[in-house]
């Protein structure tokens, strides 16, 4: 196999690094979405039940502990639920909106892979042909057709190379980015939730 990719040329390898760096990005955000949705299960109606009864302190202090992005949000809203409603907006969509760019972190690196990649994979089919044509020159034009072929073959490698990395990098960024998406609409909801309760009371 490495023989094979061998003879794509140079820009195989940096090709190869960014499937090995998507795979990473792509696992990396898997495990703190997972991580981030077993923290973060339920919080907003816990929190809510505990402001029913009073206990600001306990509210902020089991949002505090959850370590997740409802909770921050959730956090920041209860220390400023006495203060004026513009404020205390201003306050939840600076929280809400800092929580996005961290879950959104990387998302622009895996989609700057999925864009380069076959770029790579073209620039080294281009390459090749050059050199294949080159061949042919210093032949004086005297190549068969296995010849003119198995140099256009390993030109061409590239490019197949570059889109089977681009394609599943770019399906990852996709999905992430919807899941990212998700998150957001539940901080709003339980946003909203928040606001919702503090006008009833």
């Amino acid at each position: 196999m490495l023989e094979f990719l061998a003879k794509g040329g140079v820009l195989v390898g940096p090709i190869l690094l960014c499937s090995v760096l998507a795979l990473a990005i792509f696992i990396e955000r898997m495990i703190r979405f997972s991580l981030m949705r077993s923290r973060g299960a339920g919080l907003a109606d816990k929190i809510i039940r505990l402001l029913r009864t009073g206990d600001a302190k306990a509210a902020h202090e089991k949002a505090i502990s959850s370590n997740s992005p409802m909770g921050r949000v959730l956090a920041q809203a209860i220390r400023f639920r006495d203060r004026d409603r513009e404020i205390l907006e201003t306050v939840i969509v600076h929280a809400t909106e800092e929580e996005v760019r961290g879950l959104s972190s990387y998302l622009q690196a895996l989609a700057t892979i999925g864009n380069i990649a076959p770029l790579l994979g073209l620039l080294g089919t281009v390459m090749g042909m050059i050199k294949a044509f080159m061949v042919i020159q210093q032949m004086g034009g005297k190549v068969n057709a296995a010849v003119l072929a198995g140099g256009i073959w390993e030109a061409m490698l590239t490019t197949a190379l570059g889109l089977a990395v681009a394609l599943p990098t770019m399906v990852a960024h996709s999905y992430l980015f919807a899941r990212v998406d998700k998150y957001e609409a539940r901080l709003n909801d339980g946003a909203v939730r928040f606001m919702t309760e503090l006008d009833h009371k």
